[in-house]
């Protein structure tokens, strides 16, 4: 009789804990969507409306009124200009002088390895990893095996030991079923050859980021496939926004992508090619578009551009998935893709 009191007790207890915790939760949700704090609620609408499969997250507790209201109170203005490479002399050797402690830490070389260098940043929370190239002429697109509406894509892990890479990142992006597709969003040149779309449709435009075949970085604003070979480009795919082009950095009011998992690329004035790759958890955390910028400004890219981020984030070192993706994706070795950038010695 005792006994079956105290059993009795331990469930009640346990679901009086279970209550408490939903009661928090539900509090923790009311605060951060209807409390004092814009800038909480700000990025909860943010973050979920650019995603592209939890927008319900915002639309559960705001209206389409609200919504709209706060995503155009939290915007960046589009750099509309070519990179200019003329003045780029691609020079990536130590020097016996540096210009600041981020240049030196850039160019100066892990022992025995002149391919690349690995720098670990912390972003908020997040883990951040800048890869620094030191030979981007070796830098090249890496793609899946066939663009084919019926699979589902590749993972940068099987690509990239594919191609033969030591260093890579996913690039640009896909039509998306929910666990993606083998069908790119914009054009993709591989080789000096427009590989998609398929019929090279040349009324097709967008932001190209592309790469020279002496490891310049190109980006190139509202350009189609053939404007951007005849621009020197080998190799490219569509994406954006850029993040700094010339120097110049993307204009930001407030915070308009909020924090997710997020893939970039840039280059410094001195030619070393910059992958950046940041972790977060299931878009509860990661970097701003800001956050990326920043970076990029630190360690002295003068051109940079942002890539397919989320889900899709991978980093792969020596054939191994150096990066954290959100869960669903780490489960099984990083989402599938269609493309991205592969340090190719």
């Amino acid at each position: 009789m005792k006994e079956r009191k105290l059993k009795k007790k331990r469930k009640i207890y346990k679901s009086t804990i279970v209550f408490i915790i939903l009661d928090i939760i539900v509090a923790a949700c009311f605060f951060i969507t209807y409390g004092p704090y814009d800038k909480l609620r700000n990025l909860y609408v943010t973050t979920a409306m650019k995603t592209m499969n939890h927008q319900y997250f915002a639309k559960i507790f705001y209206s389409d009124e609200t919504i709209e209201k706060i995503m155009a109170s939290n915007y960046f203005v589009e750099i509309n200009e070519d990179s200019n490479l003329d003045d780029l002399v691609i020079d990536t050797s130590e020097r016996d002088h540096y210009d600041n402690e981020y240049q030196e830490e850039l160019l100066t070389r892990d022992p025995g390895n002149d391919l690349y260098k690995v720098i670990n940043l912390k972003v908020g929370s997040s883990n951040g990893y800048l890869v620094a190239i030191y030979q981007p002429e070796k830098v090249r697109l890496i793609s899946s095996k066939q663009f084919n509406a019926g699979t589902y894509g590749e993972r940068i892990l099987t690509m990239c030991e594919r191609y033969g890479g030591v260093v890579c990142i996913n690039g640009g992006g896909f039509v998306d079923n929910g666990m993606g597709s083998d069908i790119p969003m914009g054009y993709v040149i591989k080789d000096g050859e427009i590989v998609w779309p398929a019929d090279g449709n040349s009324e097709a435009r967008g932001n190209l980021v592309g790469m020279t075949a002496d490891g310049k970085l190109k980006l190139m604003s509202n350009a189609n496939g053939e404007e951007a070979i005849a621009a020197g480009v080998v190799d490219a795919m569509e994406f954006g926004p850029f993040l700094i082009v010339n120097g110049k950095s993307l204009e930001i009011t407030g915070d308009p992508w909020g924090k997710a998992p997020r893939v970039a690329i840039g280059q410094t004035k001195e030619g070393v090619l910059l992958f950046l790759v940041v972790d977060g958890e299931n878009y509860i955390n990661g970097a701003s578009l800001r956050d990326m910028v920043e970076i990029f400004e630190r360690y002295g890219a003068v051109n940079a551009a942002n890539l397919d981020g989320g889900q899709s984030s991978s980093l792969v070192i020596n054939n191994k998935l150096y990066n954290n993706p959100p869960a669903a994706a780490k489960a099984q070795g990083g989402r599938y893709v269609v493309t991205g950038w592969g340090l190719i010695p």
